[in-house]
């Protein structure tokens, strides 16, 4: 089968978790971002799902992914549904919902790292709200950051005796997602993040052995691969990384 990834061009954002899935895996996909709209990608692709009448179970935002007839919404609902298809998560029910209640925290930690710049809403500026911004930020990385780095740590020395992964006996898309997170923080807090960070070693190890990961390693350092930046969902602003 061939996937269709929608999400919004220019930024890695929450459709990044999807793709390097998919990359990992080898996967047959279209990313619709990277598409030019005269080849029908591009925001106007987008829109014609969030928008069209037609559409029986429309999505509520990108990423989304079209598979066959299928339309899934939601990052950690469409891992969900290419776990078991990309051979990146285990085979029985509590397996599954295990990989995916690890990918719902992760999903926690990601918000609470973008509300470190947009603190009291997206419908404002960056620059209508450093104060609160700062604020956000001291707390994150003191209380916050630690707390989910540490849980990921326990998780991870609890399966020891299975492997340096996070779930069973091989790698699975929480592992790739806590690995993007990593090179995330590492980018918006490359100061702020390194206390919690140097507390975690199997959480470090694993962002570097996923990342040199054959085909991850090979979409790392290709053109598809879209540089962390600031309109982004992990962004750098010198002033928050206290």
């Amino acid at each position: 089968m061939r996937y269709e990834l929608h999400y919004w061009p220019g930024i890695q954002g929450r459709g990044e978790f999807v793709r390097l899935a998919l990359e990992d895996a080898g996967a047959d996909y279209l990313d619709i971002a990277l598409l030019p709209e005269a080849r029908g990608g591009g925001v106007p692709a987008i829109q014609r799902y969030l928008d069209d009448d037609d559409v029986a179970r429309p999505p509520f935002a990108p990423p989304f992914l079209k598979a066959g007839r299928q339309l899934i919404g939601q990052t950690a609902n469409i891992l969900l549904f290419l776990g078991g298809r990309l051979d990146l998560a285990p085979r029985d029910a509590a397996g599954k919902l295990w990989t995916h209640q690890l990918q719902l925290t992760l999903a926690d930690l990601v918000l609470e790292a973008h509300d470190t710049h947009h603190p009291l809403g997206p419908d404002l500026y960056y620059e209508q709200q450093k104060p609160a911004a700062r604020r956000r930020s001291k707390g994150f990385l003191k209380t916050r950051l630690p707390k989910f780095m540490n849980y990921f740590e326990r998780v991870l020395e609890r399966n020891a005796a299975n492997g340096p992964q996070l779930v069973g006996r091989q790698v699975s898309y929480a592992d790739l997602s806590l690995a993007q997170v990593v090179a995330g923080l590492r980018y918006a807090f490359p100061q702020g993040s390194r206390p919690a960070l140097a507390d975690c070693p199997r959480v470090v190890e694993l962002h570097e052995r996923m990342f040199a990961r054959k085909r991850l390693a090979r979409y790392l350092a290709s053109r598809r691969r879209l540089p962390f930046n600031e309109d982004d969902v992990f962004r750098r602003y010198r002033e928050l990384d206290v």
